[in-house]
């Protein structure tokens, strides 16, 4: 093997990268370790609270040394693995921005227009019938509704100067498009801020590309119904004027005494940690952020209460210190002290900066305002735009405000009266930005410079156009999964991870003998590399996504046993032990990278057009055969060489296993007219099962409720369904659809209804949640609450997880998931047109893919009802036929890879001679790689959880059918095709 250093070079700095990655991880969870130690000192209902706040006073320190590099709690649980909602328990939510309230809103006082008005219920039609261009949709209704009247005189405004009566209707199309995205990005701006002041650690908040929606993850949640209300809450833009910080410090520096007069020891006691209650390393971390902070404020909490959180040594205009975050509440306690706020004058407002100040160590700011008549200076409804852009120099980033017609008069006014002092701009409480007044601005103009970025600029900007954003967004998809649940999710998904692991170590190294405990180490260092790689690329690893890595596991060995099958077939042939590896890895690359290649381009269209955990899967998959060639090709064969070169024999096989079908000789071909009968009967069979019994349609293509309720004892599927159906009942005394399924034990129910199931309003997700609530609340043993049952807060018991897809989200799964088997099925046909440079054999795979794809969904509609798990036909189902395509394709394209090398070696055989030989010599590795890809997915299927088990049985199915196509279906239509296409085939 060439280039040996370079590939030992690149291997010894990606072990080391990975190491680095993963490190991290290690350190988080020796912190939160020791925060569980600490919290440990403290009564059991205080303990959550007293963990939540060691990890916050530690958030900025120091945690990790790395050589010279000094790493943060904070830095390293953004480096860490992260882990998905089913694994941690949390809430996935998607909102979309209501683009028709905002195109009512910017047409003022033609809303009443009835061209205007049909035009919106036209495109409001439009959108639920699948089209996603509203403004497009618009204004084609107009100008049909409206014979032919311009836009611009339904939206043109004296606050507008983007559109004037001469602006053409793609000019106002184009403005109607940028008022969108400036919505949907101040929304977003919005969004992100409240989350962050929400204290969730490692939220993830993403704009979907190409639409008006919205997704935001927040690991841990526990109370989902105050997370849909903060989220879907108006926002509140306001500009205040502000005291200097020299007349509030005296003031604060009294109540600094009162505090220090009035605290008890058992506040005291609780303000700071009790190192001594601690083991060794929780006291030492514990105390260390309180230590730190005395040193740099030069105050004590014993003398200081309020200056050791506070620090004054940042105070400045309107700024009077600034604390760490895990301190603002305590802060905030204090200060909201009956005999504190007696002291403070009546119409200051203090407020938190938005967020942690590099200048100030990461502290925020706490500012203090002025009250005008108990109400800020002016509301954010008087801005009319503003705009990012850079300054006149270039150096700087600077923001362009312009106010209303209304608001100009009233800026002018404000700023009159404020030259040389700070305005504070405002919104949802949490101060943005103070800039100082220069002067009086007249005619509505403004420009705020500092040292922005153009990032910082556009963020500013984003928050001064939230003041009149018109389009709110509203929660049309929301998943909750219960902490419960997701430690259940991790102990299932590891343990069958583990066993299958061990499971393919074993069956390499008792079939392969030395060869395959050396394909072993390679698969240990896969398994590591894998990790380090996903954690590099910032990756959620979801429960799909263990699954991933098992099924990546199963088919790691198949190159392993593509090259090791060819070494043997060289030493059979007489070569020496040295020829016999080189040819045989020569031989074997073509096989490995073409059916590895068309597996990657099924996990790319997977992650394109999956959401969430099916993206972690594609991800997880596509990682894993990159990784797992790299380590059979290279890492493999050095460890071949090496132990060649050392004791001069390698052994690739037991005396049982040597000759393992390798003198097969069978008429695949005479027998294909059996094969399609036997295929031909399932295909109808499946397809008359489509229409007469149908499908378990899941929430994520028809719109509906899922919930997961666990009860304290064993109940009755049919009894909890009956009960329900008693409360589901719609206005019109009609019965909504329902279903009810034991979904593990028999204490755990899945319940699925389209109760209301149109209506995402918060207000009928607590009606259904209450409706639920009330039948069953019968089935407990002890009088379970409301509030018990929804949040699993404080009770084990109740909804454990939930989720909500309006039927608009619905149809784009549904055509996501139409559009991905399509477009795999077309890019594998292209891929295998262009290798083969034949049609004909991309013809036979297709129709291969087709056939497997139409089997596995039969059998999920024929069995459905029977089975004693869910076999929904979901998102998580589409990755699995997905996955199957890309399975079946590498089965198929080894055969194929093997009949073209036939053809070449041994061109006056008839071609299905050819064929027979091809698939007889490739039957060992063929029944190889699906045995080991099932005992994985069987150890996933048995001990993976309920979850999975659905999802692995598609899968289980799948490699099954697929390993039957490659070599019954694929290769006999192609030969077919071939005869009577190709006057050369014979």
């Amino acid at each position: 093997m060439q280039s040996k250093g370079a590939i030992k070079l690149f291997t010894i700095l990606l072990v080391i990268g990975c190491i680095y990655q993963l490190s991290f991880s290690f350190v988080t969870r020796s912190v939160e370790k020791a925060a569980v130690e600490y919290a440990a000192a403290f009564p059991e209902e205080e303990q959550a609270a007293k963990e939540a706040y060691y990890l916050d006073s530690i958030q900025n320190e120091p945690v990790f040394n790395l050589l010279v590099k000094k790493f943060t709690y904070k830095e390293c649980k953004e480096k860490e693995v992260n882990l998905g909602l089913d694994l941690k328990g949390g809430m996935n939510v998607m909102l979309e921005i209501q683009v028709h309230d905002l195109v009512k809103s910017l047409a003022g006082e033609s809303q009443n227009d009835p061209a205007f008005v049909a035009a919106l219920e036209s495109a409001n039609a439009a959108l639920k019938a699948g089209a996603s261009d509203y403004i497009g949709e618009f204004a084609k209704a107009y100008a049909e509704s409206s014979n032919g009247a311009p836009l611009a005189a339904i939206f043109v405004s004296p606050d507008r100067k983007d559109i004037t009566p001469n602006s053409t209707n793609e000019e106002v199309v184009k403005v109607l498009r940028n008022e969108t995205d400036a919505a949907i990005a101040a929304s977003f701006n919005i969004l992100r801020s409240r989350i962050d002041h929400f204290g969730v650690t490692q939220p993830n908040i993403q704009r979907i590309p190409n639409s008006n929606r919205i997704m935001v993850e927040l690991p841990g949640i526990k109370e989902p119904e105050r997370v849909r209300k903060l989220l879907q809450g108006s926002a509140s833009l306001e500009f205040w004027v502000v005291y200097d910080a020299q007349e509030v410090l005296p003031i604060l520096a009294e109540a600094d005494e009162l505090i220090k007069a009035t605290s008890t020891p058992a506040a005291e006691e609780n303000a700071e940690p009790a190192a001594e209650q601690t083991s060794d390393l929780a006291a030492e971390a514990a105390g260390a952020a309180t230590e730190a902070e005395e040193v740099t404020t030069g105050f004590t909490r014993e003398q200081n209460p309020l200056f050791a959180l506070l620090d004054p040594s940042y105070s400045g205009g309107c700024i009077v210190g600034a604390a760490r975050e895990a301190d603002m509440q305590l802060i905030n306690e204090y200060l909201a002290r009956p005999e504190v706020k007696n002291l403070l004058p009546s119409d200051l407002v203090l407020a938190w900066g938005v967020k942690g100040e590099e200048y100030f160590g990461g502290r925020f700011a706490l500012y203090v305002l002025r009250s005008v008549d108990g109400k800020p200076a002016m509301d954010g409804g008087a801005v009319a735009t503003a705009q990012e852009n850079y300054s006149q120099n270039g150096a700087n980033a600077e923001v362009n405000l312009t106010m209303t017609s209304n608001g100009t008069s009233q800026w002018a006014q404000l700023t009159g009266q404020n030259v040389g002092r700070p305005i504070a701009i405002v919104l949802d409480g949490l101060v943005y930005s103070a800039p100082n007044v220069n002067g009086k601005i007249e005619g509505g103009n403004s420009v705020i410079t500092g040292n922005f970025t153009i990032q910082e600029a556009q963020d500013l900007a984003n928050v001064l156009k939230s003041g009149k954003v018109p389009a709110p967004a509203r929660i049309i998809q929301d998943q909750v999964v219960g902490p419960s649940l997701g430690i259940e999710s991790i102990n299932a998904g590891m343990f069958s991870f583990v066993l299958a692991f061990i499971l393919v170590l074993l069956y390499m190294g008792l079939f392969y003998k030395t060869a395959g405990w050396l394909a072993d180490i390679a698969l240990v260092l896969n398994v590591f590399l894998l990790m380090g790689v996903l954690v590099s690329f910032g990756s959620v690893l979801t429960l799909p996504g263990i699954a991933g890595i098992v099924l990546t596991m199963g088919m790691a060995v198949d190159a392993n046993v593509i090259i090791y099958e060819r070494i043997k077939e060289e030493l059979r042939a007489g070569k020496g032990l040295s020829a016999a590896i080189k040819d045989g890895f020569s031989n074997a690359y073509s096989a490995i990278i073409d059916g590895q290649l068309t597996t990657i381009i099924t996990g790319i269209v997977l992650f394109v057009f999956g959401n969430g955990p099916v993206q972690g899967f594609a991800t997880t998959l596509v990682i894993g055969i990159l990784t797992s060639v790299f380590c059979a090709i290279f890492i493999t064969r050095m460890l071949i060489e090496r132990v060649e070169a050392k004791w001069g024999k390698v052994s690739f096989s037991r005396s049982w296993s040597e000759n393992w079908l390798a003198n097969v000789s069978f008429d695949f071909i005479g027998k294909r007219k059996s094969a399609y009968i036997l295929s031909g009967s399932l295909v109808i069979i499946s397809i008359i099962s489509f229409f007469v019994l149908g499908f378990n349609t899941g929430v994520d293509f028809t719109g509906g409720r899922t919930y997961v309720v666990r009860f304290d004892q064993s109940v009755s599927a049919e009894e909890v369904r009956v009960a329900l159906e008693e409360k589901l009942v719609s206005d019109d005394a009609t019965k909504s659809s329902l279903e009810v399924k034991q979904y593990g034990g028999e204490n755990q129910m899945r319940i699925i209804t389209q109760y209301k199931y149109d209506d995402t309003s918060e207000e009928t997700t607590a009606e259904v949640d209450a409706l639920i609530y009330e039948a069953v609340k019968g089935f407990y043993t002890y009088p379970i609450t409301l509030d018990g049952f929804v949040s699993t807060q404080e009770d084990e018991n109740g909804i454990i997880s939930s989720e909500k897809i309006g039927p608009a989200i619905a149809k784009d799964m549904l055509f996501g998931a139409f559009y991905a088997v399509l477009f795999s099925l077309i890019a594998i046909g292209l891929y295998i047109t262009v290798r083969f440079k034949r049609w004909q054999w991309a013809m036979g795979a297709t129709f291969a893919l087709a056939h497997n794809a139409l089997l596995v969904i039969g059998i999920f509609s024929l069995l459905y009802s029977v089975m004693p798990f869910n076999l929904e036909i979901n998102q998580a189902f589409i990755a699995a036929i997905l996955t199957i395509i890309g399975y079946s394709i590498n089965d198929t394209v080894v055969i194929f890879d093997r009949i073209r090398e036939y053809m070449t070696l041994y061109p006056k055989r008839v071609i299905s001679e050819n064929i027979n030989k091809a698939i007889c010599s490739t039957l060992s590795r063929t029944l190889n790689t699906s045995g080991t890809t099932i005992v994985t997915l069987l150890a996933m299927f048995i001990l993976g959880g309920e979850n999975l088990r659905g999802f692995i049985f598609a899968l289980l199915v799948g490699v099954i059918i697929g390993t039957y196509s490659s070599v019954f279906v694929a290769t006999p239509i192609a030969y077919d095709i071939l005869r009577r296409t190709d006057k050369d085939a014979k």
